[in-house]
């Protein structure tokens, strides 16, 4: 006879974002009770993104987050119970997924979240919490860039901007994994890291985009870049894409930027938006099956998150915060929520 598990407390600790701009606090709140289609995660480790601090600072107006609020885009966790509806997830599954952290889902910085079961997917045997807590959303907004919208391929040469950061080295991997010559741009102290994944590592602050285009392309331009840095990295992403049938893909298309380069090369551009689902309720579906994706990689020995190797816990979560806003992390920072 299988035993039953122990009750869920009817409260939880959660790490709350009372007002923008102020300090998150380690309060007690109450314990969701997941309804139906959902499944009720007890949490193991939250992965801490760039975007987590921005809407904690009233940054990022896109995430629709009103305080207060609990914070955490990314989770990974084992599940306790499901609502009506569920199928294909029980309790004692171990799963992750980007399940909240804006709009009105509450996120990952707790005990406990009840969240759209299609959201999730089974966490892969060859990561432990930490590391698959650190996949969510940087793995499916590159699939989204390189595959959704670029469609990368074997034989094509890739271009990742920031190919160190948290999508960037992702991205890298992604691309390999697909049978495309990746090479990326990065400071630098990075150029190792880009290496030891298996691109072609090029020092944006000594190479001009020419220089790089004559060398690795002779001049005919990359087959896909992939910007994830913003800015002027974007305006020179237009100019390092192959005429005619080249994409180029950011996840950071802000502000104002000259088409003309691109229009020039009678190059493609698209954007990526990875929040969309959990705002607008359409395409959860597809994140799942992109998370599926990231599971069989890891799997395969095709995919390892770098991961900070400073531990923190939701006592802590707000010096994670800290660490991430000020660029100090050495790969992703995770919170261990569970033992």
């Amino acid at each position: 006879m299988t035993p039953s598990r122990p009750p869920v407390d009817t409260t939880m600790r959660a790490v709350l974002l009372e007002e923008f701009g102020s300090p998150l606090v380690l309060g007690a709140i109450r314990t969701p009770v997941p309804g139906p289609g959902q499944v009720l995660v007890r949490i193991a480790a939250s992965g801490v993104n760039p975007l987590d601090t921005k809407i904690s600072a009233g940054k990022a107006a896109h995430a629709r987050t009103r305080p207060p609020a609990v914070l955490g885009l990314d989770l990974a966790g084992v599940v306790e119970e499901t609502g009506a509806d569920v199928t294909g997830l029980a309790p004692g599954d171990e799963v992750f997924g980007l399940t909240g952290g804006v709009g009105d889902l509450q996120g990952s910085l707790a005990e406990y979240a009840a969240v759209d079961a299609r959201l999730l997917a089974r966490k892969p045997d060859a990561l432990t919490m930490r590391q698959t807590a650190a996949l969510p959303l940087v793995f499916i907004t590159a699939w989204e860039g390189l595959v959704d919208r670029a469609g990368v391929r074997e034989g094509q040469k890739v271009l990742v901007h920031g190919g160190a950061g948290g999508i960037g080295h992702v991205a890298v991997q992604l691309a390999r994994a697909r049978g495309a010559e990746v090479f990326a741009t990065g400071s630098p102290r990075s150029l190792q890291t880009i290496a030891g994944l298996g691109a072609t590592p090029i020092d944006r602050t000594t190479t001009p985009v020419d220089a790089y285009v004559a060398e690795h392309t002779g001049g005919e331009g990359f087959d896909v870049v992939f910007d994830t840095v913003g800015g002027e990295t974007l305006d020179a992403s237009f100019t390092a894409v192959r005429t005619y049938t080249g994409h180029v893909v950011s996840a950071l298309g802000w502000g104002t930027h000259s088409l003309a380069p691109l229009s020039f090369r009678g190059a493609g551009y698209s954007g990526v938006f990875t929040l969309l689902p959990m705002l607008t309720g359409r395409g959860r579906e597809h994140h799942g099956a992109i998370l599926r994706e990231a599971a069989a990689l890891a799997e395969a020995g095709a995919l390892r998150p770098l991961v900070d190797p400073r531990r923190f816990t939701l006592s802590t979560a707000a010096e994670a915060h800290g660490v991430v806003e000020r660029g100090e992390g050495r790969g992703k920072v995770v919170v261990d929520v569970a033992g």
